[in-house]
């Protein structure tokens, strides 16, 4: 009788104690995003030391440094070129039209390359997800998406993290958000794969930016039914704010519903969440 007293007080307790450290995640969010960084600037005594015996490099030195820098400058333009933005005079798939919303006249996605009366000279996307990871954590996902044309496109991500904590009766939030210009690099029938730069901002306690950049995809199959992901990198005060995100939509005329996966790092703490949602093309 008193092994299995102790047994169950052994597991109440590892139970409470897990309860207690998965709960206030958020708080923990927002206490290492507010916290004054660990790193220190070092004193640039050293450096200034040896900026003066550098001072006298040879000539052949010299040449060998401003061939290299010639030729990094001409590889990175390349790789802008042809890697980030593309070749207009050889990639006819840069010149697709934009259409009016996936599935309207075919099987294509968000461009085509056979009828130029689907083109369209604007469109606005919306999606509203309701996010789930269980009964304490949930959220929402709102993202707006404006395509100007073809060529590039104007996108924020709203999102709302909602934690309670049922035994300290407490409740915590979280807001967080991305705006970005982004490309999409690829731009043919049934996909099209790009990428984004712009800034991330966190709301409530913390009120701080950063820089952000990312990636996002489109995979269109038959029957009106399509695949997309996407996964945006920040930091705000040296710690990570990072959201990576996978969803299927069903399209039917001008809007979809869909049914995904975002998995969220807002410094040391990870969110995971199933998501639900519908959207519409404008």
């Amino acid at each position: 009788m008193i092994q299995k007293t102790t047994l169950l007080a052994i597991i109440g307790l590892l139970f409470f104690s897990y309860s207690i450290h998965g709960q206030k995640k958020i708080e923990k969010s927002k206490e290492e995003l507010t916290e004054q960084s660990a790193v220190r600037h070092q004193s640039s005594s050293s450096s200034s030391s040896s900026r003066s015996r550098s001072s006298s490099s040879s000539d052949g030195e010299s040449a060998f440094a401003e061939i290299f820098v010639r030729f990094f400058v001409e590889a990175t333009v390349g790789a802008f070129k042809y890697g980030i933005i593309g070749d207009y005079y050889n990639e006819d798939h840069l010149y697709n039209n934009l259409s009016h919303y996936p599935y309207k006249d075919g099987s294509y996605g968000n461009f085509n390359s056979r009828d130029s009366l689907s083109k369209s000279k604007i469109r606005i996307d919306i999606e509203d997800s309701f996010m789930y990871s269980n009964k304490n954590l949930v959220g929402n996902h709102f993202k707006a998406k404006i395509r100007p044309f073809q060529y590039f496109y104007l996108q924020t991500d709203l999102r709302q993290v909602y934690e309670s904590d049922p035994i300290n009766d407490s409740n915590y939030k979280l807001y967080f958000s991305h705006f970005t210009l982004g490309y999409d690099r690829i731009r043919m029938d049934k996909f099209n794969l790009g990428w984004n730069l712009g800034v991330s901002y966190i709301g409530n306690d913390v009120r701080k930016t950063g820089f952000t950049y990312g990636i996002s995809t489109d995979f269109f199959l038959d029957k009106n039914i399509s695949f997309s992901g996407s996964a945006k990198w920040s930091r705000i005060n040296t710690r990570p704010v990072n959201a990576f995100e996978l969803q299927s939509k069903y399209h039917k005329k001008n809007y979809y519903f869909s049914l995904g996966f975002e998995h969220l790092k807002i410094a040391t703490p990870t969110y995971n969440f199933v998501t639900l949602g519908a959207g519409v093309y404008f």
